[in-house]
């Protein structure tokens, strides 16, 4: 199988070929394709599963900076198209990579019920990373990613077929 690149250099030369606006083409596609990968990143983000909760803890705000901090609007450059998938809360690549846990003190950090939440008044703690040593990553960002390159085949394709209807 030929690499991404290969790929969209082979489709882009066939939309030359053809007389069509190259630039213009690879601008439109990057910009669908940047939305979706935006959407499957946010959506891949947790909370996403309804499963955790607690008061004072979880905030969706992750999940929100990925429209906010990307970059959907091509930057045309020469003979490129650039445009970012980016999440800059400080936190953003421990989720999506997975980091380890050491054995540590958390104050203001209670057990209410099942839920963990922040005290109010910054009262009390409790130890954490006793029970696993490493928390998996969710992949948020290769999701994305793999979106992004989803569609910029199909796009490129259906591209490539109605130049030479």
């Amino acid at each position: 199988m030929s690499s991404f690149g290969s790929q969209m250099r082979k489709r882009l030369d066939e939309l030359r070929r053809a007389g069509e606006n190259v630039p213009k083409i690879m601008a439109e596609v990057a910009e669908g394709a940047t939305i979706e990968a935006v959407r499957v990143a946010a959506e891949k983000t947790p909370p996403n599963d309804g499963t955790l909760a607690g008061t004072n803890m979880r905030s969706g705000q992750m999940a929100q900076h990925w429209a906010t901090d990307s970059v959907t609007t091509p930057v045309v450059t020469g003979g490129s198209v650039r445009t970012e998938l980016n999440n800059n809360m400080q936190y953003a690549s421990y989720v999506n990579d997975g980091h380890r846990v050491d054995k540590h003190f958390v104050p203001g950090l209670i057990i209410n019920g099942n839920l963990l939440e922040r005290s109010p008044d910054g009262s009390g703690g409790i130890m954490v990373g006793t029970k696993t040593s490493y928390v998996q990553g969710k992949y948020m960002k290769e999701a994305g990613i793999g979106r992004y390159r989803d569609v910029v085949r199909t796009e490129l394709e259906k591209r490539v077929e109605e130049a030479f209807k």
